[in-house]
């Protein structure tokens, strides 16, 4: 085995979907298919603790990434996101947990869900499969919906709070 060229493109580039790439690579991916989606804007504990078990569900886990405006329109306050989109998604692209890292524009994924029906489709526990974009049908295809627990008290809002005080 050789060492990696330093010129090389960075490992997790691979692993970073288009929006219009997104559907072939899902096809391609092992199954059971895990999917979650959201904005990791400020990627912290809370989220890669989630990731690692939203992964343990099955064979591969699709992360889908709002977009910048679309994170604008959730109402995240005016200064969000606070990293762009494609930040965002090099740095989930980057963990071992997660397989393919997916953008959309829209308020919420439900159309890549239903176009790539997932085995499992995750949400944290604020979440209920009632309240899941796509989750109804996903059920009705025979997969399932889980709600991971919350392990810490971490959230990117609690972490901008802090640091604005630091900053006073």
């Amino acid at each position: 085995m050789t060492a990696p060229d330093l010129l090389d493109p960075p490992r997790y580039l691979a692993k970073m979907a288009t929006a219009d790439t997104a559907l072939a690579r899902i096809a391609k991916l092992a199954r059971p298919l895990v999917f979650t989606n959201g904005v990791f804007d400020v990627l912290h504990r809370g989220h890669v603790t989630y990731l690692d078990q939203a992964r343990a569900l099955g064979a591969s886990l699709v992360v889908a990434v709002n977009s910048d405006d679309s994170v604008r329109r959730l109402g995240k306050g005016k200064n969000r996101p606070l990293n762009a989109l494609d930040d965002r998604m090099a740095v989930l692209a980057a963990l071992a947990a997660v397989d393919l890292v997916v953008p959309f524009d829209t308020d919420t994924p439900r159309e890549l869900i239903l176009a790539c029906l997932p085995d499992v489709l995750v949400k944290g526990a604020d979440y209920t499969a009632a309240t899941t974009a796509g989750a109804t049908e996903v059920i009705a295809a025979g997969g399932r919906f889980v709600a991971i627990p919350f392990e810490s008290a971490h959230s990117t809002s609690a972490l901008i709070e802090k640091m604005r005080g630091y900053l006073r």
